[in-house]
């Protein structure tokens, strides 16, 4: 198999450098329209595709992402790593604005929105202990070092609703009682939604600002968030590029098996299972589904 690499870009990360052979493609899938058409190339003879979560113009709020038909659009491209670069606030001091963090866990505080493929008529499920690919998070880790950027390895990601910011007492708990390092509202269902399309997925934090919780910095403000979303995403882009040289063009099967990740995940017998509910399946389950 080929690497693809899929890039999901957060609030102020629109597009990614040098692409060779360039092309906006639209995907149509059984989910719906994806946030928007998808950036398809080559960096170093590595396949790439880039899709802004938010869309172009940055249509989409976090809860009206259409993250099945984004994650089903990449994965029919022939994806099959994705990066996963979103805007956070950090809890932890030593996570500055400008700072990165791979992350590695996920608390999930969203609830409006659809999170997963399977349902009624083919029921699935997908163990997400641990999340995120560490093969794949290494190697955004080594990038990122090579950017020079100043990267956290590991944090704890609370994907909250939104849009609103986090009250000053939730973002307390979320930092003194439940141990979050990051916050943001997008990478749940996300994770999740890769993990049962046996994606390898990794999480980068772009940090933009304290949250409420910091008494020296007060409550969040866009205006500064957005100054240091400019900076952030030259970063990202950065970052980015040197990603297909670490990843290679020939890929062999996951270490960590997300890959496989459907192997023993499907419950419902091929005799009971919904004719029309498979056929939405082709993409993301195609391997144990046929």
């Amino acid at each position: 198999m080929d690497t693809m690499i899929g890039v999901i870009g957060g609030s102020g990360l629109y597009e990614i450098d040098g692409l060779q052979d360039a092309t906006w493609q639209a995907v149509e899938t059984p989910w719906g329209a994806p946030s928007d058409e998808i950036l398809t190339g080559e960096v170093d003879g590595v396949k790439m595709a880039f899709l802004p979560r938010h869309g172009r113009g940055h249509t989409h709020s976090p809860t009206t992402v259409p993250y099945r038909a984004n994650i089903d659009a990449l994965k029919r491209l022939g994806v099959t790593d994705v990066i996963s670069v979103s805007a956070c606030g950090s809890f932890r001091e030593e996570m500055a604005p400008g700072d990165f963090v791979i992350v590695d866990q996920f608390i999930d505080r969203t609830f409006a929105r659809e999170k997963s493929f399977f349902g009624t008529g083919c029921v699935a499920h997908v163990s997400v202990a641990n999340p995120t690919c560490p093969r794949l998070s290494a190697a955004c880790l080594t990038a990122a070092i090579d950017s020079g950027i100043t990267v956290h390895d590991g944090g704890t990601y609370l994907a909250m609703e939104g849009p609103q910011f986090s009250t000053l007492a939730e973002s307390k708990m979320y930092r003194e009682s439940w141990g979050c390092d990051v916050i943001g509202m997008t990478n749940m269902p996300e994770a999740k939604l890769a993990r049962e399309a046996e994606l390898c997925y990794a999480s980068v934090a772009m940090i933009t600002d304290y949250d409420s919780w910091h008494p020296d910095h007060g409550e969040v403000d866009v205006t500064q968030i957005i100054q240091t979303l400019m900076g952030n995403a030259d970063k990202a882009r950065s970052m980015v590029q040197r990603l297909p040289n670490l990843l290679g063009a020939d890929r062999t099967p996951c270490p960590h098996g997300c890959d496989r990740a459907l192997e023993f995940a499907v419950l419902t017998q091929p005799d009971a299972r919904d004719p029309e509910v498979v056929a939405k399946l082709d993409a993301v389950a195609v391997r144990v589904l046929g």
